[in-house]
């Protein structure tokens, strides 16, 4: 297997008197979309954060190509890492155009002059000249997971990027992250467990900040202890031979 572009080695993490992330190691490989699962509370956002250097661990550390990431400067960081929040608002009110010029800009490469190719990607070439509090919520996602990619970063690190998004929204955006170029990888918080066991290489759960599960989406999302961890009964059937999951009783 290949290096890993991201390692995190026994993260913790502490805040207001708890441990919300307690020793997590995982690996991320080139080439790898992986889903990141559990219940509300789980600590999925504050792991995020922690392998995107915006929260400096308790104990632990994490490891981008190999390198500590608190060495990295931050510009060579940004380049390498692509960040997507669960929200986001711009400072200034720009335009769509304005915003994926500025994410364009955070690459190795100049910001590429056909920006209405770079936004027909996410469906947004009709709105470049639209201004952020113009743009609808579903707009919004993908533009701000259009800004965050036009930096072609090897790793993006996705917090819940399907929230704003209908159905067919969700189901092309795991389509343009499964799309992206095998050099690269991707781990994803998500909430639809029939989008990881479709998409998703590998998956991890997560319960009480602790990685309690990991593997191909086939074998975890069968795993009774998925049925406890989110306190609910699932029904499970293979259909195009996926993996697909209901509930079934609370």
């Amino acid at each position: 297997m290949s290096q890993p572009l991201l390692r995190a080695e026994g993260l913790c993490w502490d805040a207001g008197g708890r441990r919300l992330v307690e020793a997590v190691s995982l690996a991320l490989h080139p080439g790898e979309m992986v889903g990141l699962l559990g219940p509300n509370g789980a600590g999925k956002s504050s792991l995020i954060r922690l392998l995107a250097g915006l929260t400096t661990p308790t104990a632990g550390r994490v490891l981008l190509q190999g390198r500590p990431l608190a060495d990295w400067p931050m510009p060579l960081r940004a380049r390498r890492i692509g960040y997507l929040p669960q929200s986001f608002a711009p400072h200034w009110d720009v335009t769509l155009a304005e915003l994926l010029r500025l994410g364009a800009g955070r690459g190795d490469t100049a910001a590429p002059a056909d920006l209405r190719s770079l936004a027909a990607r996410y469906g947004l070439e009709e709105r470049l000249a639209q201004r952020w509090s113009s743009l609808s919520g579903g707009e919004r996602g993908r533009a701000l997971l259009a800004t965050v990619l036009a930096a072609e970063p090897p790793l993006l690190l996705a917090d819940e990027p399907g929230a704003a998004l209908d159905v067919a929204q969700q189901w092309r955006m795991m389509a343009l992250l499964r799309a992206r170029p095998k050099r690269c990888a991707a781990l994803v918080v998500l909430h639809d467990l029939n989008l990881a066991a479709r998409w998703c290489d590998l998956v991890l759960v997560l319960d009480a900040g602790r990685l309690v599960m990991a593997g191909h989406p086939s074998d975890v999302l069968r795993d009774p202890r998925l049925d406890a961890i989110y306190g609910m009964s699932f029904g499970r059937v293979m259909e195009a031979g996926y993996l697909r999951l209901w509930p079934q009783e609370v």
